[in-house]
């Protein structure tokens, strides 16, 4: 008997590690998923755009600050947005029609945009 309550306890201290672990994993926040809304509601004065479902925003400081090399272009603004948060792929509320949107080489969540001899990360 004393055979089986090992293993029944081994298990339920098995469970209870594995529950608690799986806890925590949901407290995470996903940055990507933030909207346009979000983050006009927190600055309203941004200079933002989205691309690939991802909301972007210019003139970050330590974005600023990083050494950065222009790679290949990837899209470009067709649409501007003014008026309101409802933005879709490609779409500014600042940034001109035609602003050419570039990956950075070193990193994949940073992207160049470039208009008018201006180049902004």
């Amino acid at each position: 008997m004393k055979f089986n309550n090992y293993y029944l306890l081994l298990f339920l201290l098995f469970l209870f590690v594995v529950t608690g672990c799986s806890k925590e994993e949901n407290k995470t926040v996903n940055f990507d998923s933030i909207d346009a809304e979000e983050v006009l509601s927190l600055d309203p004065d941004a200079d933002i755009f989205q691309y690939d479902g991802v909301i972007y925003k210019t003139n970050i400081d330590w974005v600023e600050e990083l050494s950065l090399t222009k790679d290949i272009q990837i899209a470009e603004i067709k649409t501007r947005n003014e008026t309101n948060t409802n933005f879709k792929n490609e779409m500014s509320n600042k940034l001109p029609v035609g602003a050419k949107i570039f990956s950075a080489k070193e990193r994949d969540d940073i992207l160049f945009v470039e208009f008018n001899d201006e180049m902004l990360k």
